[in-house]
């Protein structure tokens, strides 16, 4: 039967010859290595908000929402109204992490910062026990509440307050940057712990925690994508079974967690920088969702021939696909590269630029990037 156990928080000290330690000093070579690579920078940002979907989507399906990526690609097509619960929870998500990348450098992670980002979470929902959303977004509950699949009772009411202030102090304290990882893995657990919301907790703390690793410089503007969640929902039974060793509250059971998450980390930022290898990104995802998409019929074999010289050079000029049309006149390769903008094929390097790179906006070639994606260890959430 759950019980309520309480437990100080505080920073563990891990062994200097343990793994974890190994995994701090790695992480943090990682967050300090300059965002480099081969591959354009529009092209790389397109794939972020790619990975930012893939966030948004897993966060969903560890609480129970079953959209397919294909359902959720599919409904971006459409203009009509969202009814669909499902996919706006989706798209709360989505919009939560926005609100992150454009304010966390002029906030800090506090009472306020964690009540609007749960009211973005649950904007529009239906409370439960119907909805994912909450009758009282950004206030903190004020009833008991149980965590499914667990030992661990969170806190009654009246103490969540207090954890939680005990919380923000933990993380806004000025610690050496060697501990920025450690009291991230720390944090994520006690917000759970807490369980401060009467629903949406889960949601609120996978951004919560991609908001404090993007604070320490594990963002693309600074270093790296960060797609936390694919940590969590490649195995959710995973995800539940570290998190309630760490409802132990002993030392081994929190460095368990720590190590699970931080192992999981670095292996999301090890595959992300694949993706600035062009020569990986090309042959491995780019052309072979251009190759799903011509097998399917989605594209002619015009343009399919356009696509590709515009994989191989990344940036194309009307000069570079003369010789598909041979014989023809400048007007009809215009019309040839205008056809495939209005398809959202290609788009301008820069406004106003003739220079053209591969987009990401058309549907179809989209879901050949996340087929490729998948096909290549980046999106375990397909294989569900």
């Amino acid at each position: 039967m759950a019980k309520f156990t309480h437990y100080n928080l505080e920073l563990i000290e891990p062994d200097f010859g343990s793994t974890i330690t190994d995994l701090i000093i790695d992480l943090d070579h990682l967050r300090r290595k300059e965002l480099g690579g081969s591959t354009h920078p529009t092209i790389f940002f397109q794939l972020k908000r790619i990975f930012h979907t893939l966030e948004s989507l897993g966060s969903a399906r560890i609480e129970g929402n079953n959209t397919t990526i294909t359902d959720y690609i599919e409904n971006q097509s459409k203009e009509e109204e969202i009814i669909d619960e499902n996919i706006l929870e989706i798209k709360n998500i989505e919009k939560s992490m926005s609100y992150i990348d454009d304010n966390i450098d002029h906030i800090d992670i506090n009472r306020f910062f964690t009540s609007e980002l749960h009211k973005h979470i649950v904007k529009g929902l239906t409370p439960p026990p119907k909805g994912e959303g909450d009758k009282t977004p950004g206030i903190y509950r004020n009833t008991e509440i149980s965590i499914s699949q667990s030992l661990h009772k969170p806190p009654a009411p009246y103490q969540v307050e207090g954890y939680m202030d005990e919380l923000f102090n933990f993380i806004n304290t000025d610690h050496s940057s060697k501990y920025d990882l450690l009291k991230t893995t720390i944090a994520h657990h006690r917000f759970v712990w807490a369980h401060p919301f009467a629903n949406g907790n889960g949601r609120t703390v996978r951004l919560f925690t991609y908001a404090m690793l993007v604070k320490q410089g594990f963002n693309v503007n600074l270093g790296r994508i960060v797609n936390p969640t694919a940590i969590f929902c490649t195995d959710r039974d995973l995800y539940y079974k570290y998190l309630s060793k760490a409802d132990t509250g002993t030392k081994q059971g929190i460095l368990e967690w720590s190590e699970y998450v931080l192992s999981g980390l670095k292996s999301e930022i090890e595959k992300i920088d694949k993706l600035l290898n062009y020569d990986y990104l090309s042959q491995n995802i780019l052309t072979k969702a251009v190759e799903y998409s011509k097998e399917n019929g989605n594209i002619n074999e015009t343009e399919f021939k356009i696509l590709k010289v515009a994989i191989k050079k990344q940036v194309f000029q009307s000069k570079d696909i003369k010789d598909i049309f041979p014989g023809k006149h400048s007007s009809e390769i215009s019309r040839q590269i205008k056809s495939l903008r209005d398809k959202n094929l290609i788009t301008s390097e820069k406004d106003g630029s003739r220079k053209y790179i591969i987009s990401f906006k058309n549907i179809i070639l989209l879901k050949g990037i996340y087929r490729a994606l998948s096909e290549n260890g980046f999106l375990p959430i397909l294989n569900e």
